[in-house]
């Protein structure tokens, strides 16, 4: 009837509210089944068992099968069959249990004495069934028919284990030593002259006031149930048989009180477990050893299909759905022998065939022997946490923007990979892409115009590769795949160029066409590395290179490439441990006013002071600092130092300005102007003292957002200078734009002044543009004398290099330069 799948044949729930539940319901339904001294059994609106306990079976002589599905009435006879009915009548029209004795006449043709207690079980407000509880008293009327006619009625009263008291008009005149006890009395005295209700609390269970109640029992033959609260704060509940008696030639009574206090309790917990059984929104079922169905409760029938009048009394339906087979269901029935309990999802089928996932809680029953008696199943409908299970899932595996797997996904797509290869001796592709220079585009037209770029991008990604390969973002603008079971290099290739061409076509983002290209890094399984880890930093390694050496290209990993990156890895540690370990220094080299050949300007230049390898240039170290980011931090060290140092020469009486070289990286810092804000505050240099140079193609290639900080510099006093100029093609409307100080005329062009006239004479062009643009122009890497002559005869203002003197920490500033 129901199973485990393979992975989790012994799929426990942890600890907690869910198994603290199935719990309960465990106790209910065992209290009921298991009752040892009363029996249970229910009935319908048609008076059909639907329910019929162990006891039942003992007492009645029936066993469940024989009864379930049979009119009670078929059963056992009621002496007072038209009252019995209309006791059961009354029950099901005002919901108010009934008590009372009957006598039964049963199957085998003997007749017993029962105490009844009749009550109805709701479901969404309206009665379902009649639950009755049944306890033999059989006994005890033989005992209290006989008692009356006794010659020595004063002998037995007093002997009498059960309580008895002697009632006139309703008022105690005698009692027992068993009644003095149970009212917990040291004398007589304490109970004659009273009545019983006056021990009953200010008001019955069932609300009434105790002398309403006693004058309705006042002289009248029955048996009750009564309510008592003693003196000393205790109580309990008393089963009364008032039964009339002439004593003395007077007319009397005497009354019979048993404790029932616990029989009072276990029918509460019995009332409550029907309840519960028949109210749980969860299915339960209630099998015998034999796998016969003893109950259902409705969510039972509304979950499976299967009405009580379907199942009860009936081997089980299998329910069974084509997903487990039946070694499983075999062993669960196998562990809950053992350990009595299990609990997983299985997926089973209702009646009209639908198959869903399900959780089962399956429980057996034991008696106290402990033999094994019935099980219970409590099945939940898990469709709807499945799907958000799902959903979570899948939220957890795939990236947000453009639902492809995630790096979690990517792994586990990746290890199944590797060990299909491994299998079949085949080959695993695996390749990092970046997208060439995205960060423009953010910049440029805004992140959302940068989302649709990535978007479209893995859209374009998945229509170059199968549908057994993987494409995964990796965050920002990084790209993997993974190519499973490829014949060879070769086909990696192919892919690779499939995807350069389709990623560089147009994207149409709000009207503009903008395009992008790709670098990418292969590593290929098992030639480049035999586990994840290693292919894909390997991959990694190649998209580097290929980054490297142009972009918009493809590269396979070789084992160069790794030395080279395992060495651009050392050094960028060496590079954080230098700024740490301040290793950095500053030579300054002078620049000179060609007019007068005084010191004007010292540019700072940066050197490495390394513990190993001595005084290192810039070029040595400054790229991989450009490449991991570190020129940030070391660049705001530079402008630090480069503008207290000219501030000491500005109080020292020397009026120059100090030029710092911006990188890229720097420019485009969203934290430029901030940074120079900060340094020239703790500094206290005024603005106008420091000179920021950056190349022609840097600032060319300058967005909105950046050429907004440098007119905040230029307003600050901030001097800012072309370096390099007249290396490239310039944009000179666009220079226009940007509040420059000076040009810098590259020294390629200063050093063809005297090996090539032709080329030199591109200087006095650009003499003449920054005229044009109202600027200063220097002169850098000037060397001779010659040199020199033709910056002053074209109208160069500022010159520098080793003519004027080499960079140095402690400089010159009064020394004359020709």
């Amino acid at each position: 009837m129901i199973a485990s799948p393979k992975s989790t044949p012994r799929q426990l729930e942890p600890d907690g509210p869910g198994r603290e539940a199935i719990d309960v319901l465990y106790r209910f339904v065992a209290a009921i089944e298991l009752a040892p001294t009363v029996g249970i059994h229910s009935i319908d609106r048609n008076g059909v068992v639907r329910f019929w306990n162990r006891r039942c079976t003992e007492m009645f002589g029936i066993s469940v099968n024989e009864a379930l599905g049979k009119p009670l009435v078929s059963l056992a006879s009621h002496h007072s069959e038209t009252e019995f009915a209309s006791v059961l009548e009354s029950v099901w029209e005002t919901g108010e249990p009934q008590a009372r004795d009957w006598e039964v006449g049963l199957r085998d043709g003997s007749t017993r004495w029962m105490y009844s207690t009749h009550f109805p079980v709701h479901h969404n407000g309206e009665p379902q069934q009649l639950f009755c509880m049944e306890v033999d008293i059989t006994e005890r009327k033989a005992h209290e028919a006989g008692l009356p006619d006794s010659p020595g009625f004063q002998e037995l009263f007093a002997l009498a284990g059960d309580a008895m008291v002697l009632l006139r008009n309703n008022v105690v005149v005698d009692a027992n030593p068993a009644a003095l006890q149970l009212f917990h009395c040291s004398s007589k005295q304490q109970l004659v002259g009273r009545t019983l209700p006056d021990f009953a609390p200010p008001l019955l269970a069932a609300g009434e006031r105790p002398g309403q109640a006693a004058q309705s029992l006042a002289d009248v033959e029955g048996r009750y149930e009564w309510q008592y609260k003693l003196p000393d704060g205790s109580g309990f509940w008393g089963e009364v048989q008032l039964t009339p008696l002439m004593l003395d030639h007077a007319s009397m009574a005497y009354a019979t009180i048993r404790d029932i206090t616990v029989r009072k309790a276990s029918e509460r917990t019995l009332m409550m477990a029907a309840q519960v059984f028949e109210n749980c929104r969860d299915a339960i079922v209630v099998l015998d050893r034999n796998y016969t169905v003893i109950a259902v409760n409705q969510a039972f029938s509304q979950l499976m299909g299967y009405g009580p009048d379907d199942v009860v009394g009936r081997q089980a339906p299998s329910l069974r759905s084509g997903v487990h087979d039946q070694d499983f269901y075999d062993e669960i029935w196998e562990y809950v022998e053992r350990h009595d309990h299990w609990e997983g999802e299985i997926w089973t089928r209702r009646r009209d065939g639908q198959e869903f996932p399900c959780w089962v809680a399956l429980t057996a029953i034991r008696s106290s022997n402990p033999e094994l008696a019935d099980y219970m199943a409590i099945l939940c409908d898990i469709t709807d946490r499945k799907r958000v299970e799902e959903q979570n899932r899948h939220l957890a595996e795939h990236d947000f923007l453009t639902d492809l797997p995630n790096r979690v996904l990517l792994l586990d797509r990746l290890r199944q990979a590797l060990a299909a290869a491994r299998r079949q001796h085949t080959r695993v592709a695996v390749m990092f892409i970046d997208l060439d220079r995205f960060k423009a585009i953010n910049d440029g037209f805004g992140h959302q115009a940068g989302d649709h770029v990535l978007k479209e991008t893995a859209a374009r990604l998945m229509r170059c590769v199968r549908g057994v390969d993987t494409v995964s973002r990796q965050g920002g603008d990084e790209f993997v795949v993974v190519l499973a079971d490829i014949g060879g290099v070769d086909q990696a290739a192919h892919v690779a160029q499939t995807i350069m061409h389709s990623i560089i076509q147009p994207i149409n983002v709000a009207g503009q066409q903008m395009s992008v290209s790709v670098s990418i890094g292969i590593s290929i399984y098992p030639a480049d590395g035999a586990d994840i880890d290693t292919l894909m930093q390997h991959a990694d390694v190649a998209m580097y290179h290929a980054k490297h050496d142009g972009r918009n290209a493809f590269r396979f990993f070789s084992p160069e490439m790794n030395a080279h990156v395992v060495q651009r890895v050392q050094m960028e540690n060496n590079l954080r441990r230098a700024l740490a370990g301040k290793e950095f220094i500053i030579e300054y080299q002078p620049e000179i006013s060609v007019e007068s050949g005084k010191v004007v300007g010292l540019e700072a230049l940066l050197r490495w002071r390394h513990p190993e390898r001595g005084l290192l240039g810039p070029d040595e170290f400054l790229p991989v600092a450009e490449a991991s980011g570190l020129i940030v931090p070391i660049g705001e060290w530079v402008l630090q130092q480069a503008c207290a140092r000219a501030r000491r020469w500005r109080d020292a009486g020397h009026a120059v300005s100090v030029a710092v070289n911006l990188s890229s990286t720097q420019f485009f810092h969203n934290n430029l102007l901030a940074c120079v804000d900060r340094v020239l505050a703790r500094t206290g240099l005024e603005a106008r003292y420091l000179d920021l140079e950056i190349t022609e193609d840097v600032i060319m290639s300058a967005d909105e957002a950046t050429i907004g900080a440098v007119h905040a510099l230029g307003q600050r006093g901030v001097q800012l200078t072309i370096d390099d100029f007249g290396s490239g093609c310039s944009n000179l409307s666009f220079l226009r734009q940007v509040p420059l100080s000076k040009l810098k005329i590259d020294r390629t062009l200063v050093g063809e002044i005297l090996r090539d006239p032709g080329d030199a004479g591109i200087i006095p062009a650009v003499i003449a543009v920054a005229r044009g643009l109202k600027l200063r122009v220097i002169a850098e890497g000037v060397e001779t004398e010659e040199q020199l002559h033709f910056l002053r005869r074209h109208g160069c203002d500022e010159y520098q290099g080793f003519y004027a003197g080499r960079a140095s920490a402690d400089p010159d500033l009064t020394r004359p330069h020709r």
